[in-house]
């Protein structure tokens, strides 16, 4: 099963299991979790291939999906979902795929599209870095500097840096991440839809889920909603953290 990381005690409320990015753990989601584990036991997940959890060649939503269903039939059942990206259209699948698990879903800055950007520059720039003497994550950022120019991306890229280990690795699967990049980027041929309350909800500066995508979106999940937080990107949980944890609240309550 995937590693978890659980918050707060069971209560009358069902139990809020949320899914990471790409290139994302469990950890990036640790303060969001703690303050809302005040309405009810969170649970945050590594994906498979991500932090602590399992390395597996394969890396499609079909095999996340199950894995989300595996937690969730593990803890409780229904469970409410909030999913980032990658992790958004892993919760997407899972409630397309067996409603009976799902509440209510939060599917965070992603849309059921494909999507034609590429992270192979992040993969090559990760696989490149030196690692010899590595002491801290300033110094690796300095040296990951050359080849990622965003301070934003690097400091999220190296949350998944071990340094504890001799010597440091990534705490990623970075050759199966590589090679099932087109599914990570695609969309899966689902039949079926979720009836249940959805809410989209997008960082107002993001161009991940345009105006163009809300038939789609409508077609798979009729009763969704949209809601947008001002002033933040696609890594809206990071940007925005209060804002974002409260329309959480919000839409769940």
């Amino acid at each position: 099963m995937l590693n978890v990381t659980r918050t707060g005690t069971p209560g009358p409320t069902p139990p809020l299991l949320i899914a990471h990015g790409l290139f994302g753990s469990a950890r990036n989601w640790g303060a969001i979790a703690k303050r809302l584990s005040d309405r009810g036991e969170v649970i945050v997940v590594d994906m498979r291939n991500h932090g602590a959890s399992f390395r597996d060649d394969r890396h499609g939503y079909p095999e996340m999906a199950g894995d989300l269903a595996e937690v969730i039939e593990h803890i409780s059942a229904p469970a409410d979902l909030v999913g980032h990206s990658m992790g958004g259209k892993a919760a997407m699948t899972l409630a397309l795929t067996r409603r009976d698990l799902v509440r209510r879903l939060i599917v965070a800055d992603i849309a059921p599209v494909a999507y034609s950007h590429t992270h192979a520059g992040h993969i090559a720039a990760m696989r490149d870095l030196d690692m010899r003497g590595l002491q801290s994550r300033g110094e690796a950022d300095q040296r990951l500097a050359g080849a990622i120019e965003d301070a934003g991306v690097r400091a999220f890229l190296l949350q998944s840096l071990d340094l504890k280990s001799d010597p440091p690795r990534w705490r990623l699967n970075l050759d199966a991440l590589e090679s099932e990049m087109a599914r990570i980027l695609g969309w899966p041929d689902i039949e079926g839809r979720f009836d249940g309350p959805v809410l989209f909800l997008s960082g107002a500066n993001s161009d991940y889920v345009k105006r163009e995508d809300r038939a789609a979106i409508k077609a798979l999940f009729p009763a969704a909603r949209f809601a947008k937080i001002p002033g933040a990107g696609h890594w809206l949980h990071a940007e925005k953290p209060r804002e974002f944890e409260a329309a959480v609240r919000a839409f769940l309550d």
